[in-house]
């Protein structure tokens, strides 16, 4: 068993982003706030990888006044706190332009699965307690953290908290559109994600993760469902290590 105090800050830190970059933050920071519209982002319109800056992120959307962000952020909350499960598959565009497909669960409060297609074998689950499990199969590898110290422990708990954990760093709305930028509090230097979804009726478009390195990551979903049942199954973990493989239910 492993002691959450056992996780070294830096170590969780370093974990954590690295899990941003195979697209954790970034579904979780995304699906959370999808809308009942479907999805109308193709694959040929999300940028192929590679740095970015906040402009090419945003689109042509421009910064909105400080003083109607509460407005333009409340339907948006507002599905957050509303969410109860969502499934979906999507596809991962990597800073190279590389694609990978997947499936994605999530069940509020504090439950996730993501699993990458072949020939990938990482598997993350958030099974409903303090853990977020990342375990990658190909070399049997299983890494634990405290999923408090991540922006998932956030968007997975039943109440949205934004402005602790994490920080709205910009809002730029046009065309149509809101693109909204997250970081964790007090390390936005380890990176961000953008958020942009048509604004009314609410539906996400597409979004993008940022890294330390300035590396950018997109994820598009489709056959998105909302308010499914779930298998309770989906969000067990049996460790490998002491089960054998396979290592999920």
């Amino acid at each position: 068993m492993i002691d959450r105090r056992s996780v070294s800050k830096a170590a969780a830190r370093n974990l954590s982003w690295r899990l941003t970059r195979v697209g954790l933050f970034l579904l979780l920071a995304a699906t959370a706030v999808i809308g009942r519209a479907p999805l109308v982002l193709a694959l040929d319109q999300a940028p192929a990888g590679g740095t970015t800056d906040r402009a090419a992120q945003t689109s042509t959307a421009a910064p909105a006044a400080r003083a109607d962000d509460d407005t333009i952020l409340a339907p948006i909350v507002d599905w957050i706190d509303r969410l109860e499960t969502l499934s979906a598959r999507f596809t991962q565009i990597g800073p190279d332009g590389g694609q990978t497909t997947g499936s994605l669960a999530i069940h509020r409060p504090g439950r996730l699965r993501l699993d990458y297609d072949p020939p990938s074998q990482i598997l993350l689950i958030a099974p409903g307690d303090w853990r977020l499990i990342y375990y990658d199969a190909s070399i049997r590898q299983v890494n634990v953290l405290p999923i408090g110290q991540t922006p998932l422990g956030v968007l997975l708990d039943r109440d949205l908290r934004l402005g602790r954990e994490i920080e709205v760093v910009e809002i730029r709305r046009g065309a149509g559109e809101i693109a909204v930028t997250l970081v964790r509090r007090g390390e936005a230097e380890q990176g961000s994600v953008t958020l942009v979804f048509a604004e009314s009726p609410v539906a996400l478009r597409r979004w993008t993760v940022v890294d330390a390195q300035g590396l950018a990551t997109h994820v598009v979903l489709e056959d998105v469902k909302i308010g499914v049942p779930l298998d309770p199954s989906l969000f067990h973990w049996r460790d490998p290590a002491i089960f054998g493989l396979p290592a999920p239910d």
